[in-house]
């Protein structure tokens, strides 16, 4: 270790306790306790899922709000990320599960409407590059209503427009995308999400995550149907490119948003990567002597392209120590190694109440940063 640590902190939120900013102000205060002359770099992280946009503008991106349709209908005040030309837009700013009153689920007709809207309005200020983050949705239409927003047009056997969210889309008859916004067609769209789902089946959308947004079996099996009669509508609009992108790795994100995002030529690839890229992790990573990374509860599902696993798997990659904060820890140390983690600090090591960590979550990271600081720093 060198006569000045450097440490990097990188992590996700604790979700309903923290957000990233939060938990790098916490491990800092922490850090700082037990090693005054320690040099802190902070570089809050996201895999695409809710807080990518506050990710960003911590990493000196410039926030931009507007009004957008909610999942419901309703308007809500959004925002979305800009830098230079390349934005960063957060489906659940428009579309996520905290857009509905609390306890109220729409699992059949909620929209992603204002997920197009946001599209356009980093088209509207010029980006080039768009990083689409998408996960945490209140969703499951495929991204017909973001299509809609951005042009297309999805009727029923009358000529008239289908009502918004997945089980209207059963009625679709006529798919018409000849008026998608031409400026789709100049920028780089990238899909960056943690899941690999297809659209529909088994690991489809509905299936997996349905039940997260309220929806019953007889939901899941009308919203399953409905998906698959909606790409094989786009099939005759588009031709046969659209089933494969109905099966296509990411195409079952955010409610099948993923899968509207392949039609519009986006190019799927795991959140995290995507995130580290725009956030310059790599330039920040040679600087550190040690990584500090975490998220609410590292589990099975963190090893699957959840932030903390990226960041492990970039530091080891350049030979750095990585350490791992979190709320819960479901892993054993040998998963954790594999992982290019060499140990976890869980909230509840030192605070064995769940509920006080959930409640006290930012008091008690900061003794567990300081637990850290005494093993790394001094």
């Amino acid at each position: 270790m060198n006569r000045t640590p450097r440490v990097l902190i990188a992590a996700d939120k604790f979700k309903g306790s923290l957000t990233a900013v939060q938990v790098a102000e916490r491990v800092t205060a922490g850090l700082r306790r037990v090693a005054p002359r320690v040099e802190v770099e902070s570089l809050p992280v996201a895999d695409g899922g809710d807080g990518t946009v506050d990710a960003a503008v911590a990493a000196g991106f410039e926030r931009r709000e507007v009004r957008v349709a909610g999942p419901l209908g309703d308007e809500v005040t959004a925002a979305y990320a800009l830098r230079g030309d390349t934005a960063v837009v957060e489906m659940a700013e428009a579309s996520g599960l905290q857009r509905l009153p609390k306890g109220v689920f729409a699992p059949l007709s909620s929209s992603t409407y204002g997920s197009g809207e946001l599209l356009r309005a980093a088209l509207d200020a010029g980006a080039r590059t768009i990083v689409f983050g998408v996960g945490g949705s209140a969703t499951t239409d495929g991204g017909a209503g973001m299509l809609s927003a951005l042009g297309a047009r999805f009727l029923d056997a009358h000529g008239e427009p289908v009502a918004p969210g997945g089980a209207a889309l059963r009625d679709v008859e006529t798919a018409d995308l000849s008026g998608l916004d031409d400026r789709l067609s100049a920028v780089d769209l990238v899909l960056a999400s943690d899941v690999d789902n297809p659209l529909t089946g088994p690991k489809g959308a509905p299936a997996v995550y349905g039940p997260q947004k309220g929806a019953g079996p007889d939901d899941v099996a009308t919203l399953d149907t409905a998906l698959a009669h909606f790409a094989t509508v786009l099939e005759k609009a588009i031709g046969p490119k659209a089933a494969g992108y109905a099966s296509a790795p990411g195409a079952g994100a955010a409610g099948g948003i993923g899968y509207g995002a392949l039609v519009l030529g986006a190019r799927f690839r795991p959140g995290i990567e995507v995130m580290l890229e725009v956030l310059g992790f790599a330039a920040a990573l040679e600087r550190a002597t040690l990584v500090i990374t975490g998220e609410g509860s590292l589990d099975e599902q963190t090893l699957h392209g959840k932030a903390p696993a990226g960041v492990a798997a970039a530091a080891r990659a350049e030979g750095k120590e990585v350490v791992a904060v979190c709320g819960r820890l479901a892993l054993p140390p040998e998963a954790l190694g594999r992982a290019g983690i060499r140990r976890a600090y869980p909230l509840t090591e030192v605070e064995p109440d769940i509920a006080k960590c959930i409640s006290d979550a930012g008091p008690i990271l900061e003794r567990v940063a300081e637990n850290i600081g005494r093993d790394f720093l001094v």
